[in-house]
């Protein structure tokens, strides 16, 4: 999140920040809804300077016994009330205008970041390893599965709907060996902390890491029951006061407004109009779509970067502390909008997945260096499995939306035949500090700074049980458990068709 007093200071280079995204030029719009907020604040703070000023004046012209000067301050000072709720009013639409327009710029890319339209304009960084050589057709991880009868698709449908998998047997064994075997490593090795988070988290949180406001489609909720029984007993009580002498049973009314608010308005219109008259179906309507704009409770995280950098939201930390370097392997859970017919077959784009995550909380002069630093772990899962993979750079049309830089790790899939992406590392600046409040005091300084905040994934879990299942399979379908798994697997060495 950008700070206004930045891009009015510097409304240049923020626009073509923009362009090189691909954007149109925002800064002049930005400023308008700045000059109107500070407008605002001009009009309500002089009225309240005057009511102020009034106020003592109508106690100097009562002490001079002044009653006409008096009793026109006062109508004055009335007035002036009246005027300055709705100077306070236009305050806070034009704060809460501009700070929904800031919320929604995504971050601006480092200089050295290339320029691109999207994916196909991402330069190579650098490539790992030799592609495996195959005597027969290699089969996509999918059809490895199923002929090992270890991944069931079928049976996840009928829990779940589509992308979802029940992984079985030695298979999910692997996975949870691959995951264990991520941690170990950055915990053991790469100095990260291993973090146990909430996976259910408020919309604050979702907010500070940016995936609010702008990506809510993306994301699933969930919902708490206790809150509808709260607004059925508010419709009750709001029910009874306003018609006390009214005979129906209170069971009854909580009946009918339960069915309302859980069946939706239009089924049940006649029938609250038959008991409750007006009241049910106005107060209803309302409840209802209150409920229908508030019902999210809880956001189920698309990834451990959520929990993990914003544990220093609203904190205040000494330069010493830094830099926080956290890891965990969570569920993740992504709606997957707009990917209608993209990778409708396998593991490749689920609504649920497991992804060890990294996180590091640096200062400023620290972040390219951790950024350089955290490549090099993801990088080291890959190698410890010896996966082949290539790092890419992603141009400025493919950036996400935090970041201000990436770098994405592909690993090499021998049944797509082609390289898919398994890690984004990102460098976000401050951008989700602000968004966090999350600060810290420099020795021997007085004020304090924003933190820079960088993410990555220390990989993909699901996508690297991919990897080595077209990597090391065999010809009559069995898989070779890579050496580093081994200890995982306990000692296990081929997974085969039970």
């Amino acid at each position: 999140m950008y700070d206004i007093k930045w891009i009015r200071d510097n409304p240049d280079i923020f626009d073509k920040g923009r362009q090189r995204r691909g954007l149109e030029p925002l800064a002049s719009h930005l400023l308008a809804l700045d000059d109107a907020r500070r407008a605002a604040i001009g009009k309500s703070q002089a009225a309240q300077e005057r009511r102020n000023a009034g106020s003592k004046e109508i106690g100097q012209a009562l002490a001079a016994k002044d009653a006409a000067r008096a009793e026109t301050l006062k109508a004055e000072v009335a007035e002036l009330k009246t005027r300055l709720a709705g100077f306070e009013a236009e305050e806070r639409d034009a704060t809460a205008a501009l700070d929904r327009a800031l919320s929604e710029i995504p971050n601006l890319p480092l200089d050295d970041v290339p320029y691109g339209k999207d994916e196909n304009d991402n330069p190579e960084h650098h490539a790992f390893g030799e592609k495996p050589k195959f005597a027969f057709r290699p089969r996509e991880h999918f059809e490895l599965g199923e002929a090992l009868r270890l991944m069931d698709f079928e049976t996840a449908t009928k829990l779940s709907g589509a992308r979802f998998v029940v992984n079985k047997g030695a298979l999910a064994r692997l996975e949870r060996a691959l995951g264990a075997f991520m941690l170990d490593l950055h915990t053991g090795e790469h100095g990260y902390t291993e973090i146990n988070p909430p996976i259910l988290v408020r919309d604050e949180a979702m907010f500070g890491t940016a995936q609010l406001p702008k990506f809510r489609d993306d994301q699933f909720g969930t919902y708490r029951s206790v809150e509808r029984t709260d607004v059925i007993n508010k419709l009750v009580g709001a029910f009874y006061a306003e018609n006390p002498s009214h005979e129906i049973d209170r069971a009854v009314a909580e009946k009918v407004f339960s069915q309302l608010l859980n069946e939706g308005l239009e089924r049940l219109r006649d029938r609250s109009v038959e008991l409750f008259a007006d009241f049910a179906w106005k107060k209803a309507q309302s409840t209802w779509r209150s409920i229908e704009d508030q019902k999210v409770d809880l956001w189920l995280i698309p990834t451990a970067e959520v929990p993990l950098t914003n544990l220093v939201r609203e904190s205040i930390l000494d330069e010493k502390e830094l830099p926080i370097r956290v890891t965990a392997s969570t569920p993740c859970f992504r709606a997957e909008a707009g990917s209608a017919g993209k990778d409708t077959r396998g593991m490749i784009r689920q609504h649920q997945f497991t992804k060890v995550e990294l996180v590091s909380i640096t200062t400023p002069e620290q972040a390219l260096a951790e950024h350089e630093r955290m490549l090099g772990c993801a990088e080291e899962v890959l190698k410890r499995l010896n996966l082949p993979y290539r790092v890419v750079t992603l141009c400025t049309g493919d950036m996400g939306f935090a970041s201000q830089k990436t770098y994405d790790i592909e690993v090499w899939l021998p049944g797509q035949n082609r390289y898919r992406e398994i890690s984004s590392i990102s460098v976000c600046g401050d951008f989700q500090a602000r968004r966090m409040n999350a600060r810290y005091r420099p020795e021997a300084a007085k004020s304090t700074r924003f933190v820079h905040t960088l993410n990555g994934s220390g990989v993909a879990v699901g996508r690297a049980l991919v990897a080595v299942l077209e990597n090391y399979q065999n010809e009559d379908g069995s898989i070779t458990v890579p050496d580093a798994l081994r200890p995982y697997m306990g000692g296990q060495t081929v997974i085969a068709r039970p």
